[in-house]
């Protein structure tokens, strides 16, 4: 008996070590764990949710001590979540990310804290990256690239992008799906649908499930980088009249749904303003491009990329001419309008004009709409580009408008949770509609 009780100890210690021994060579992450990430979300979700429901207990509402309140509960609730984030990573970042850009729905602090997570992307090891490419493409990085740069031009929540040359000299970029990521989205959306629901349930009130629908429907799409191929193809086809409109070519033969291989692109982002005035950039002049660039997407085509944050969108000096031109990155997700939503968009013909209503004296106009939609069938014009160079607008009894012949015209210049104009933008709707 005593010899079996000895060899009980013994055994378990054996199984402890072999384990361990298993879990050092397979150098696991404890962030990895489905129970860790789960309890670590839900942990914050538990004191978020605690400290909106006790914080106001003893402060009346609508005084200015509640709105001071409010703001620095927002605020600590906000930090919270951009913690939790940034520990699980993968689809939390992307939602996250996803948070941070929703100005018109969300507290401001809220999205003032969470836009750090588009430059606070995970990366991934340049082993993870080796195996990666080995697992998707077969063989070694020398066999496919004479040069890879080991440092990523870029990090986001599901990939990172390499800069590489290609062994006949060409120059591209290889965009890397992060190992875990796959695995771990299905996990990770299904603990948000629970704790969301249990948030739902203390606040009745609460209005974002439709995050968790919006993940489940499109993170399989851009987990699939064969399927941000097919779209940045069709997207360039689409607008392939756009000669300032620059979307790079896939290397189908060295792309696979966890790898993406694509002509590599030069620019500074978006909101560079530095960059752009470097350049000699007209920073009107991109605006009325991206203007014209996605009122076509929406009004003509309904086929809209829906991810256009400033670093999928880089500007530059055309190569070969002086034009700028704007380069389109990251075609993942992307939205197919009905025909209601577009406005029955073969309808509608792209006019590029200025349209001017003057302010009241006259020395500018108030505003200037310089591209328009024509609906060729109800005599509607809907304005695409359009910037306010007045803050406060008295309109005139009369003014020379543009696209004259249109007795039921409307002009669309805003909505007001957006447009910081947007008392200025009805004032001209109205006058417009009365007038034209």
């Amino acid at each position: 008996m005593a010899l079996r009780l000895l060899k009980v100890p013994t055994l378990a210690t054996a199984v402890f070590a072999s384990s361990g021994f298993y879990l050092f060579n397979r150098r696991l992450d404890f962030n990895d764990l489905s129970l860790i990430r789960f309890g670590r979300a839900a942990a914050t979700t538990a004191v978020i949710s605690y400290d909106y429901l006790t914080a106001f207990k003893y402060v009346e509402y609508g005084t200015e001590e509640y709105w001071a309140l409010k703001s620095k509960v927002h605020q600590r609730s906000a930090e919270r979540l951009r913690d939790l984030c940034c520990s699980n990573r993968g689809t939390f970042i992307k939602v996250g990310q996803h948070l941070g850009a929703l100005d018109y729905l969300l507290p401001e602090e809220y999205t003032s804290t969470l836009k750090v997570l588009h430059s606070q992307a995970p990366q991934s090891s340049m082993e993870e990256i080796e195996q990666v490419i080995r697992e998707e493409l077969g063989k070694e990085l020398p066999e496919l690239f004479a040069f890879f740069d080991e440092t990523p031009q870029g990090a986001a929540s599901l990939a990172q992008v390499h800069k590489a040359v290609l062994h006949d000299g060409r120059t591209v970029a290889v965009k890397v799906q992060h190992p875990k990521v796959q695995r771990q989205s299905s996990k990770d959306i299904l603990v948000m649908e629970v704790l969301l629901r249990g948030v739902r349930w203390l606040f009745p009130d609460f209005a974002f499930m439709w995050l968790v629908e919006e993940a489940k429907k499109n993170m399989p799409l851009e987990l699939d980088f064969l399927n941000e191929g097919h779209n940045s193809e069709m997207i360039s086809k689409k607008l392939s009249h756009l000669t300032f409109l620059k979307v790079p070519a896939i290397h189908w033969d060295l792309s696979t749904k966890r790898v993406l291989t694509m002509e590599f692109a030069e620019g500074g982002q978006v909101n560079d303003r530095e960059y752009m005035k470097e350049h000699d950039i007209n920073v009107n002049e991109i605006s009325e491009k991206l203007g014209k660039m996605y009122s076509e997407m929406i009004f003509i085509h309904g086929f809209v990329h829906c991810d256009p944050h400033p670093g999928n969108v880089l500007v530059r000096k055309g190569q070969n001419s002086n034009q700028t031109e704007i380069v389109l990155l990251d075609h993942g997700l992307y939205q197919t309008l009905s025909k209601s939503t577009s406005q029955k968009t073969h309808n509608w013909e792209p006019r590029t004009t200025e349209c001017t209503v003057p302010s009241a004296n006259w020395t500018q106009p108030a505003c200037t709409l310089k591209t328009a939609f024509i609906n060729k069938t109800k005599h509607m014009i809907r304005g695409c580009s359009c910037r306010l160079r007045m803050t406060n607008v008295q309109l005139p009894s009369a003014a020379q408008l543009a696209f004259r012949g249109f007795p039921q015209s409307q002009i669309h210049l805003g909505r007001k949770k957006t447009n910081p104009y947007a008392s200025e933008c009805l004032a001209i709707q109205s006058y417009m509609r009365q007038h034209i």
